[in-house]
């Protein structure tokens, strides 16, 4: 097995994964409030390797050559990041003492409530389904049997590596991410990331034709 196409595929895992900010940005704010934040990360985590999987060893093919699906998924992609784009600016113009009672109400969240956010954000959006089904798995699915095995590999080691590293060392950082201020530039920079990529897919979209 190719630690060349191991590290390949580490490499371009980390480049599809990063722009996804609507699961970032959830398991970021569950680490922030070290809230679940190792469940968070480990239901996006699987989530994302059955979909690089998928897409490495047939998916991405497939839906790649429907041209109609591949739309859909795309515009609903846009939708779902401008809407989220918004919601994190809303939150940037709250109140403060609005957000001490938000930031108080998430807390008494439990378990199932976080599951269930962590699959909306990743099952629910399109974004995902691009990154991980049709580009890694159309990239993965150029190479031959155990050079594809390899490329798989450094994709899901890639997820791994991220999604808990930024939910364990947003928890590390917890103290100095909570602050009010730091939370607002964080959300403008999370709305300002979805907003650029909702940008890109469109305009990939419109190019396809």
């Amino acid at each position: 097995m190719s630690s060349t196409i191991i590290l390949q595929g580490f490499g371009l895992g980390l480049s599809m994964i990063i722009p996804i900010g609507a699961q970032n940005a959830f398991v970021l704010n569950q680490g922030i409030r070290r809230q679940h934040h190792v469940a968070t990360a480990t239901i996006c985590f699987l989530c994302d390797m059955g979909l690089i999987l998928l897409g490495i060893f047939g998916g991405g093919a497939m839906l790649a050559s429907n041209e109609t699906l591949l739309s859909v998924v795309t515009l609903g992609g846009v939708a779902f990041l401008l809407t989220y784009a918004y919601q994190s600016l809303r939150r940037v113009f709250k109140e403060e003492s609005e957000d001490i009672n938000v930031g108080k109400a998430n807390a008494q969240k439990g378990l199932m409530a976080v599951v269930l956010g962590a699959l909306a954000v990743t099952v629910l959006n399109p974004h995902v389904y691009l990154d991980t089904v049709v580009v890694l798995g159309s990239i993965g699915g150029q190479f031959q049997s155990a050079e594809r095995t390899a490329f798989a590999i450094g994709t899901v080691l890639a997820s791994f590596v991220w999604f808990y590293g930024i939910a364990l060392g947003a928890a590390k950082m917890s103290p100095v991410l909570s602050r009010p201020r730091v939370r607002q530039v964080i959300d403008v920079l999370v709305a300002g990331m979805m907003i650029y990529v909702a940008f890109l897919l469109m305009q990939k979209w419109i190019g396809s034709f």
